[in-house]
């Protein structure tokens, strides 16, 4: 029979989305779980977005739209990147996606031919990693470890740089770790990315209305107003306000991008739903007391994961400041076993396994985002499974051999 495009065999399925199926089975099966892996947020939006939706369907036009997304979308985006002080950008500035990892694949696309490098932070996302190997870029991995709080150091960005990728992507607030980088991190860091003109700089912060401590979010434009035409936002509906399934993602940059991308868009997606665009603009426009609240339960969360993490000997765990996810090294645990059950621990694919075999609590392997020594804890699962899931995990390490 006919063969499949070499691309496909560089395609992986999302790690994830793995370890959330196998725990949802061992539930159904009728086992007591609690999920600390996908990155839900785990609360619906504002009943003015529902309002908005049935409004939209009472007036449907049945029609096409536009490839960039609707005007009230463009604008209500506009408007609320003003809000966070990334000013001056227009209509022909901005595209819309179905969600922000398909704006990242258009980007993927659209700036990197093949043998293209492209340079990141480990720990990443694992799209990250996914989408550039399907695209066939050459990629270059810059190791945060734990140490360094999973932060990248000017240095470490300087001399990857020097080698002259064709795209830098930067996250901020951090999936998987949480952290955030601060006015100054962000100052030196843009320092470094103006003396390298020829990259692009693509900021992936769907977080950036999840920030913790007063600390406030940052951007390389804010600190550098030059680089604004070679840096790429990236926003998202799903996180801050709790709409994942509605897949609205955005980019704001160089109109050549924009354009890119709706070029992109006409030949596969064509345009991004009318209802959920009604739902994106009320969303954006509308009453902000949902994620203003959940923001701040999201922080009382985090304290509270910090607590169980800090009580575990050999456990260490950089504070983050945001997003809602908790990354400590556990390699602690490694060339030991679980006394009970007799299971080793070698590393962390057998640490997670042995968590959920025995505990019945489900983590992603640190792996999945480049960094063996660690897992990602999720803190979005209901608040009264949060003091059980940890007090498990507490249990779990407390029977280590």
């Amino acid at each position: 029979m006919p063969q499949l495009a070499r691309r496909i065999g560089r395609a992986k399925p999302s790690a994830i989305m793995q370890v959330a199926e196998k725990a949802k089975r061992l539930k159904s099966e009728g086992r007591d779980i609690i999920s600390f892996s996908i990155g839900v947020p785990n609360f619906l939006p504002g009943e003015h977005v529902y309002a908005a939706v049935r409004e939209a369907l009472a007036k449907d036009s049945g029609q096409y739209g536009s490839n960039r997304g609707a005007d009230a979308l463009l604008d209500a985006f506009i408007e609320h990147m003003a809000k966070i002080g990334l000013t001056g950008y227009g209509r022909v500035n901005v595209a819309t996606g179905i969600g922000a990892k398909h704006v990242i694949y258009n980007l993927a696309e659209a700036l990197l031919d093949e043998g293209d490098t492209i340079v990141f932070p480990t720990p990443y996302w694992t799209s990250y990693l996914d989408i550039a190997e399907i695209v066939n870029a050459k990629i270059d991995l810059l190791p945060c470890p734990a140490e360094q709080d999973y932060k990248l150091t000017p240095a470490q960005l300087d001399a990857a740089l020097a080698k002259k990728p064709k795209v830098f992507l930067f996250n901020n607030p951090s999936n998987p770790t949480g952290m955030v980088y601060g006015k100054d991190e962000i100052d030196a860091l843009a320092a470094v990315l103006v003396k390298y003109p020829d990259t692009w700089i693509i900021t992936d912060d769907i977080y950036n209305r999840m920030v913790f401590d007063g600390l406030g979010y940052h951007n390389f434009v804010h600190a550098r107003p030059e680089l604004r035409d070679r840096v790429i936002f990236l926003d998202s509906l799903s996180k801050t306000y709790g709409m994942p399934g509605w897949r609205v993602g955005f980019m704001a940059g160089p109109e050549s991008v924009a354009q890119a991308l709706a070029t992109m868009n006409s030949n596969h997606i064509t345009n991004v739903p009318e209802m959920v665009t009604a739902a994106a603009v009320a969303a954006l426009t509308g009453p902000q007391d949902v994620p203003t609240q959940k923001c701040a339960e999201f922080q009382a969360k985090r304290d509270q994961v910090m607590d169980a993490m800090a009580a575990i000997p050999g456990v260490i765990c950089p504070r983050p400041q945001g997003a809602f996810y908790v990354f400590p090294d556990i390699s602690v645990a490694y060339g030991k076993t679980h006394g009970p059950s007799g299971l080793k621990i070698g590393n962390d694919m057998d640490f997670c396994n042995a968590l959920l075999e025995t505990k019945g609590v489900a983590c992603v392997p640190g792996s999945a985002f480049g960094e063996p020594r660690a897992l990602r804890i999720s803190y979005t699962c209901p608040t009264p499974q949060l003091a059980p899931g940890l007090q498990r995990f507490q249990e779990f390490f407390a029977e280590l051999v």
